[in-house]
């Protein structure tokens, strides 16, 4: 299963790696889980790591799964992922982790029984804490849950540490709740969950030219399917490209004033006071608010004037968003 490339940078002093048998250390404080989309409570189990290793001295290492295990063991379709393996490597990174693992997962890996992964993890990790959280199991039918995984520790001399989940308003923060907030168009919601606004990249290609046409040319951008997506509306956002932002107007969809091709969703942003040809390039819409319903109009008049009421709703709303203005 392939996944675009180029959306994102590595960190420099950060190793993400491909495959756990191509390390060997003397030892770390180790974290195992799919860490979809780092979101804050990923965030507070790796600073309770951090808080360890400052006492033991250890390195931070994460090992996350591509694709992700529901995918290969229940087919799970959409895969709707929130982050990709290297912007996930890249956000643990920011966090302080030195070593990103992101294994290849299928059916050979989901029949190797816990006891066995536990020693391969220990050959070549050499692992002295195990950080979990309160639902975790690794191995064959997830045999290796919390209560085993204790008394492996002390057989493997190891130490294991659960960690309570972390709640937003009596809720738990998972990647479950941060897709549906996303489906639902809730991205204030979902930015609350992550701890950061959600972020999706995208290649220009080339559309209809119907805004250019209305007047808003519009940049259409080709998304992995995979991806995770927020749901049909009108969006406020920042659209960057390389160091540059500009205040846009997104709106996901199908078009219903002139398409309404219900079977293809589109993603179309109209960047403010820009002017330039952006084909071919990666273009990333950082989601601040929600702005409306996408909605079918009479005419294109009326759409024209709804336009621009978008886009002076956006201004208000995005006029804090960007620090730096920086226009080409």
């Amino acid at each position: 299963m392939a996944s675009p490339q180029g959306f994102c940078q590595i960190a420099e002093s950060m190793e993400h790696v491909r495959d756990l048998r191509s390390l060997n250390l003397d030892g770390c404080e180790l974290t195992i889980g799919s860490f979809d989309g780092v979101h804050r409570g990923h965030q507070a189990l790796i600073a309770s790591m951090t808080a360890a290793a400052n006492e033991t001295g250890l390195p931070l290492v994460v090992l996350t799964f591509y694709p992700h295990p529901s995918v290969v063991l229940r087919a799970r379709q959409p895969a709707f992922y929130i982050t990709l393996p290297e912007e996930r490597a890249s956000l643990l990174g920011e966090l302080g982790v030195s070593v990103v693992i992101t294994q290849r997962f299928n059916q050979a890996l989901s029949r190797v029984k816990a006891d066995a992964y536990l020693k391969m993890l220990r050959e070549h990790l050499g692992f002295r804490g195990l950080w979990i959280s309160e639902n975790f199991a690794l191995g064959h039918r997830r045999e290796g849950n919390p209560l085993y995984l204790e008394e492996a520790g002390k057989r493997m001399d190891f130490k294991l540490h659960v960690i309570s989940p972390f709640l937003i308003d009596g809720e738990i923060v998972s990647s479950t709740r941060v897709r549906e907030a996303l489906r639902s168009g809730d991205v204030a919601r979902a930015a609350s969950y992550l701890g950061r606004s959600f972020v999706l990249p995208g290649v220009v290609v080339k559309g209809s030219d119907r805004g250019k046409s209305l007047g808003f040319p519009t940049a259409n951008l080709s998304i992995w399917k995979e991806r995770a997506c927020p749901g049909p509306g009108v969006y406020a956002c920042i659209a960057q490209i390389e160091d540059k932002q500009w205040q846009a107007v997104t709106n996901i969809g199908v078009r219903p004033t002139f398409d309404n091709d219900k079977q293809r969703t589109r993603v179309e942003t109209h960047l403010l006071d820009y002017e330039g040809d952006l084909y071919g390039q990666v273009l990333r819409l950082t989601f601040i608010d929600r702005l409306r319903d996408e909605q079918r109009f009479p005419d294109a008049a009326a759409l024209i004037r709804q336009i621009e009421r978008d886009v002076r709703l956006a201004r208000r709303r995005l006029s804090n968003a960007i620090i730096e203005k920086q226009h080409g």
